[in-house]
């Protein structure tokens, strides 16, 4: 699937000669459409370069999806915000036919490339599973009536349009059926308008399987086994199709992965782009910002840029004088994150700990630790700062400690408290502990960011928090 000149294939699986397809029309099959459900896996060559910069390319368009969602946006938002993003980073439009073919290869690509990466967990898999259904619906909505029609033919999906003498026998209950939808979805009030629409609209006939969740909620009229549906609400079937097919298609691909172990040129950068998709983002630990020192550390200029777990670690050595080892980690790679030089940290712990113990107990069992963080003991390994991913995957605190990631381990009540001392609105802090409840802890610190920046990305790590805040600080 992809090439990298000057590197050895031989003998590893998949990658001899014989293996490689270049069948026109295999590729004029793939390409054949605007829009695919990615139903064949893509053969040929691609660049390493091209593998990764693809993926990245496609990431960026699937981060502003959940960063738009998880700021409760309405789909017009997101639609109006994505648009520009996927004419930049993956247009299907171009006038020429060379570049839309290059276009639609990196389309494809992409996506399978991101299969690779989001297949490894069900979290991952219910995240891309949930960006690349709206992206379809996105790019559905922007198709022409004909080019709509052509692709769903191409699907070959169990439904076929009724003819108009079978509506007019069952005409009574296909209105009775929809008059609710047309209502509430389309906005149609009166009986009138409700009664042209009916008249014009075709309808869906398809086994009722494929529609459960509309035959629970009673919006679709059911005769010997089939359900019947208008055709305003193909995308519906659509997209539940598309769903189904790439959760199977994910675990499939799951279960190949002990087949990747032998090759160590993908592994590393399907780990980098599964583990953080906010590729656009690495903390600068290496560089010592001059204004971050052990003592202003404690200003307010600092402290009102600190993420919920930063101002829970920074409270909790504050009034202790001591952290357990999971905390000191977390925060001594946070704080070194943010600029703070190894000199300084030493300065900032050891006043901390003066609280709970001498300067030479500090020096004999904890000095080294801090040294180790920053490379300079043990096997000399720079340490990056934990992002939200790692942090998560530590265990939970118990009492006493302080580490961890306050949007899954505090209780309602005290991150309510919490988050009401940041000066959120009661109405906004509301809202962050839903999407908290929820289990998508990420997405609560992703939304407080934009409420105390105005900054709209994606938080997948607590010194992307504190940068961007940082940034928001010196614009004002």
């Amino acid at each position: 699937m992809f090439r990298s000149s000057k590197r050895r294939t031989a003998g590893r699986k998949n990658f001899e000669q014989s293996n490689i397809v270049h069948d026109d029309s295999y590729i004029s099959k793939l390409y054949s459409s605007k829009l695919t459900f990615y139903q064949l896996p893509p053969q040929g060559e691609i660049t390493l370069d091209q593998f990764e910069i693809w993926a990245i390319d496609r990431i960026k368009v699937l981060n502003e999806i959940e960063s738009q969602i998880v700021r409760n946006k309405s789909y017009k938002d997101i639609e109006s915000s994505i648009l520009p993003l996927l004419q930049q980073q993956l247009p299907l439009n171009s006038s020429n036919p060379e570049k839309l073919k290059q276009d639609r290869q990196k389309d494809y690509y992409s996506h399978f490339i991101l299969r690779l990466c989001f297949a490894r967990s069900k979290e991952l898999r219910d995240k891309f599973i949930k960006n690349e259904t709206i992206l379809l619906k996105i790019r559905f909505q922007q198709l022409s009536q004909k080019d709509q029609q052509s692709f769903v033919k191409s699907l070959n999906l169990p439904w076929d349009f009724i003819t108009q003498d079978e509506k007019s026998k069952i005409s009574d209950q296909l209105f009775k059926s929809i008059a609710p939808s047309l209502q509430y979805q389309l906005q149609l009030n009166d009986e009138h308008s409700k009664k042209q629409f009916f008249d014009n609209e075709n309808f869906i006939k398809l086994p009722f399987e494929h529609v459960i969740d509309l035959v629970s909620s009673r919006s679709i009229y059911l005769y010997k086994g089939y359900g019947y549906i208008p055709q305003f609400q193909q995308l519906k079937l659509i997209t539940n199709e598309y769903e189904k097919h790439l959760m199977d298609s994910l675990l499939t691909t799951a279960h190949a992965f002990p087949s990747l172990d032998e090759d160590d040129r993908l592994l590393p950068i399907l780990q980098h782009l599964s583990t953080n998709s906010n590729v656009s983002y690495q903390p600068d630990f290496e560089s010592n910002s001059s204004d971050i020192t052990a003592s202003s550390i404690y200003s307010k200029k600092i402290q009102e840029n600190l993420p919920l777990c930063g101002s829970q670690l920074m409270q909790g050595l504050h009034s202790t004088g001591h952290l357990k080892y999971i905390a000191r980690q977390q925060f001594t790679l946070f704080l070194k994150g943010i600029g703070l030089n190894l000199d300084q940290a030493l300065e900032f712990w050891q006043n901390e700990f003066s609280k709970s113990m001498s300067q030479d107990k500090f020096q004999k069992e904890y000095s080294y630790n801090i040294r180790h963080s920053y490379g300079k003991e043990g096997s000399r390994v720079n340490y990056k700062p934990w992002d939200c991913r790692t942090i998560l995957s530590k265990p939970r605190p118990a009492k006493g400690e302080f580490h961890g990631c306050p949007y899954r381990d505090l209780s309602t009540d005290v991150l309510t408290s919490k988050l009401g001392n940041m000066g959120l609105e009661n109405k906004d802090i509301m809202d962050i502990v839903e999407i908290s409840t929820k289990g998508e802890f990420t997405n609560a610190c992703t939304k407080v960011l934009e409420l105390k920046s105005g900054i709209n990305e994606v938080v997948v790590h607590p010194n992307l928090y504190f940068d961007r805040m940082r940034q928001a600080q010196k614009a004002e």
